[in-house]
């Protein structure tokens, strides 16, 4: 079976977790004999863009009647908003000594969106696949268009509705085009049931429409020189924006230190509110206390959990969430949101409302303390996450896939 898939992010062209993702589910269909063709632009930067697994596709200058592909310079990504977006041309003009913008981006990050998906179209007329799978809203056009073209079925995976990311105060052109690609579907896979029923109570889309599979985690050797550190550290990984809760977890982290002025709070990534979140720390007094380290790659990811006594994901609404089994492939424990999928797969593990400040810090001064229960969640949640491996997502995923090929070859 042969996929062509469409995404906008793909490590190491990756800002957060869709991109981690999208690596191991293509790694997990590769191990179930699935040949994946995956298709996304080219962010700034001369990475090399090859993959071991993949066949990954780079959109631009294609022709009609040859495939001719070139790289497409693009500051897309999967967490950008219209605002941004400008922010970030107008940042590589700027590197790269331009002055207009002329005909490499789109004029706003719509027509930008329009533009890979018409590329997309193009590279579908001349791919050998029996199915296409989108990622999230910033590819649905794309599938839409590939569909169209070839008349292949659509499968379009959901890891964040609109909703999620803002909390619950939509963009109506983005939800507008999140509801046409489900609705141009012919399956949809959403990441957690949490998702799956926002999908159905927000956008119209009937049950039987939209099956449930939940992410997994990539196993990796741990780095030779993990830190070794006796100083009470608890983490904060994630985009610092308004859908992870970063604010919460600094007001629990005041909280802690009224108790145990001794802990360190480190906030790891980037994010459109990281300034806000510098600013509170130090309105609450705390600034002392709590590190910011921006954007982490690679094995310093894998160092900052293992540097952690704790990680804590105070998710307002988090579809499904990697980074606690990332923690907990590093032997570190977790306290996440229950507002998250991965909380309804994940026992050995503390949970508390996003909200509740009180129960967190308690939940953290708890861990932080009693070696007994900090061992606890250590051993039994490193026993839990050897069972998060891609194949089983991507088994489910080739089960889609088979039940749209049925439905297409009955119906012709």
């Amino acid at each position: 079976m042969k996929v062509l898939m469409f995404g906008w992010e793909f490590p190491p062209f990756n800002m957060g977790g869709l991109g981690t993702a999208c690596h191991g589910l293509t790694k997990g269909l590769c191990n179930q004999d699935i040949d994946v063709t995956f298709v996304l632009p080219k962010v700034v930067g001369n990475a090399d863009i090859t993959s071991s697994h993949v066949n990954l596709i780079v959109a631009e200058n294609i022709n009609i009647r040859s495939l001719k592909l070139r790289a497409v310079d693009s500051p897309i990504c999967e967490y950008v908003d219209s605002a941004s977006y400008s922010d970030a041309v107008r940042n590589c003009l700027e590197q790269s000594g331009k002055t207009s913008q002329g005909s490499v981006y789109g004029k706003n990050l719509f027509e930008e969106v329009r533009r890979f998906a018409e590329k997309c179209r193009l590279i579908a007329m001349h791919e050998d696949f029996d199915v296409i799978h989108a990622h999230d809203w910033m590819t649905y056009w794309a599938g839409k268009k590939a569909k169209e073209a070839t008349g292949k079925p659509l499968v379009v995976h959901i890891h964040a509705t609109e909703f999620d990311r803002t909390g619950d105060h939509p963009n109506q052109l983005i939800y507008d085009i999140e509801r046409e690609g489900f609705h141009a579907a012919d399956k949809i896979i959403a990441v957690s049931n949490l998702t799956r029923n926002r999908v159905i109570q927000h956008y119209g889309v009937h049950p039987d429409k939209v099956t449930v599979v939940h992410n997994a985690v990539e196993f990796t050797t741990p780095p030779p020189d993990a830190i070794k550190n006796d100083d009470k550290v608890v983490l904060f990984l994630g985009r610092i924006t308004i859908q992870k809760g970063p604010e919460y977890f600094l007001h629990a982290a005041k909280k802690v230190l009224e108790v145990d002025d001794s802990v360190k709070f480190v906030v790891a990534g980037s994010g459109d509110m990281e300034p806000y979140i510098v600013e509170l720390a130090a309105n609450l007094g705390i600034s002392r206390n709590v590190l910011f380290t921006g954007f982490l790659r690679g094995s310093d990811i894998d160092r900052a959990y293992r540097m952690a006594s704790l990680y804590v994901m105070p998710s307002v609404s988090e579809p499904f969430g990697i980074t606690p089994l990332e923690a907990m492939r590093n032997n570190t424990p977790c306290l996440i949101s229950k507002n998250s999928g991965v909380s309804e797969v994940v026992s050995h593990c503390l949970k508390a409302d996003f909200w509740d400040i009180d129960m967190m810090s308690n939940m953290m001064l708890a861990t932080l303390n009693y070696k007994t229960l900090h061992q606890s969640l250590q051993e039994n949640g490193k026993r839990e996450v050897y069972s998060f491996n891609w194949n089983e997502p991507a088994a489910k995923c080739v089960s889609v896939y088979r039940d749209v090929l049925n439905r297409h070859y009955n119906n012709r």
